[in-house]
């Protein structure tokens, strides 16, 4: 996959996989499926020496979650900075007994509180003790990310 704009023009890129969808409501399977690479400006993905990777947000648990100032909606896309840990408040991705979801992260005592931030009422907090991974956290919004890319570059 690529941006319809052509990243030759003068801006400084980076290649960020696109690595499938991720829920922002109930728990649900993970499975990775690499969709492909999307270039994405160098000061959204820096330092180099951090991996990122993309998600394509499902559900709407997180709608009234904020990275900056944009709100995380079904269809947008979301840029992971994979990382094993997380700072109370922060949006991130988490893998739990093989299912992964997006949401706000609240440690407490020996447990991890994981919040929807959500319009949708029928979205609880889960509760966790240590038996979850972080995969990272989310560090920006491409607002319905999916129709920037061009679907004649999926392989």
């Amino acid at each position: 996959m690529r941006l319809l704009r052509d990243p030759d023009q003068g801006m400084k890129t980076r290649a960020v996989p696109l690595v499938g969808e991720a829920p922002a409501g109930p728990l649900m399977l993970a499975e990775e499926n690499r969709e492909g690479w999307l270039r994405l400006p160098l000061e959204f993905a820096s330092p180099d020496s951090t991996s990122f990777f993309l998600l394509r947000v499902r559900g709407d648990s997180m709608n009234r979650a904020h990275i900056g100032s944009e709100s995380i909606e079904s269809g947008d896309l979301v840029l992971v900075r994979q990382q094993p840990t997380a700072e109370s408040g922060n949006i991130v991705v988490v893998w739990i007994d093989g299912e992964a979801t997006i949401k706000h992260f609240a440690p407490g005592p020996g447990y991890v509180l994981l919040k929807p931030k959500s319009s949708n009422p029928m979205h609880q907090p889960i509760l966790v003790g240590q038996d979850f991974r972080i995969l990272g956290v989310v560090t920006k919004v491409i607002k319905k990310g999916s129709e920037l890319l061009d679907p004649r570059e999926i392989q």
